[in-house]
């Protein structure tokens, strides 16, 4: 029996060594004790409630901005070059690097995310996590998790036995959404105004001046990102964290399109969108209080 022990001990050392050698030489690693049942479980995703066919096709949304590029350490990212769910070479002619197994939750809710605000989850259609996450080229655990999360913030709903659904919004949602970051944040700004120095404002234009430039992309979700950035940091001149994490939710909510609504805003709105940035910040200075009030709540009424 000790012998048997011996021989499963240094069977189990060679097993280690030589998977460490196989990863080293940039191969994938032999499947170890776990990896059958996670990708069995993942491939029978319709047996935990959610079925695959009849899906609608699975959209491959602009990232040139987005987290998933290249090839995925966790085993690659088909399509690549092809959209959100492959690669694509960064601005510099060189690629951007593998996505990081301990990341990949928070990269795959990112492109979910933009590929809310681009419209290219279709508002009302059911996805599947298996599916999503054969796409990706990962396991369904994260793609699921990432889901949940668009749950909470309201993007998606729990569809029993199928995935998620894509929600549908409308006109009466959004000036819905306006109403309530113009409670929360005309007083906020209006304190401000009265008692932070102008250098500080200053300070905020470079902001101000990226949201110009990503409306000039007319990419709509390179705009929304820089847009609450810009948002995010006035408010944080506040010192309250609690108030910057509700805004920023809100704001998120406010980006998704309508069903049936206007068109998704082009170049020309956006840019009008981000130069209120620019004179929000000048009344802000001047401390001109009506004017400040009139400028937040016009752009939240008219959000791009």
């Amino acid at each position: 029996m000790e012998q048997a022990r011996s021989r499963r001990a240094e069977g189990s050392a060679e097993t280690c060594a030589a998977d460490a050698r196989t990863e080293a030489a940039g191969a994938p690693p032999r499947p170890r004790a776990g990896d059958e049942v996670r990708e069995r479980g993942a491939a029978v995703g319709s047996t935990r409630g959610e079925h695959t066919h009849s899906e609608p096709p699975i959209p491959r949304p602009r990232l040139e901005e987005g987290p998933l590029a290249e090839r995925s350490a966790l085993g690659g990212l088909p399509g690549a070059g092809q959209g959100s769910f492959g690669g694509v070479p960064s601005g510099d002619g060189g690629r951007r690097p593998a996505v990081q197994r301990a990341s990949v939750r928070g990269q795959i809710l990112d492109a979910l995310r933009t590929a809310l605000v681009e419209g290219e989850l279709t508002p009302g259609e059911v996805y599947s996590a298996p599916v999503l996450a054969e796409r990706f080229g990962v396991s369904a655990t994260p793609v699921r998790e990432a889901m949940q999360q668009l749950a909470l913030e309201g993007a998606v709903e729990v569809v029993p036995n199928r995935g998620f659904r894509v929600a549908v919004r409308g006109a009466r949602e959004l000036a819905e959404l306006a109403e309530i970051r113009a409670l929360i944040e005309v007083p906020v700004m209006l304190r401000l105004a009265r008692t932070v120095p102008a250098e500080r404002w200053a300070g905020l234009r470079p902001l101000a001046e990226a949201t110009v430039r990503a409306a000039s992309s007319g990419c709509r979700a390179t705009y929304a990102e820089s847009d609450r950035a810009f948002h995010r940091a006035v408010l944080a001149l506040a010192g309250n964290e609690q108030l910057v994490r509700i805004a920023e939710d809100l704001h998120r909510r406010a980006q998704w399109p309508l069903v049936g609504g206007p068109a998704t805003p082009g170049r020309a709105e956006l840019l009008a969108d981000a130069a209120e940035h620019t004179a929000l910040l000048d009344a802000l200075a001047a401390q001109d209080l009506a004017v400040v009030q009139s400028l937040v709540r016009e752009h939240f009424a008219g959000a791009a």
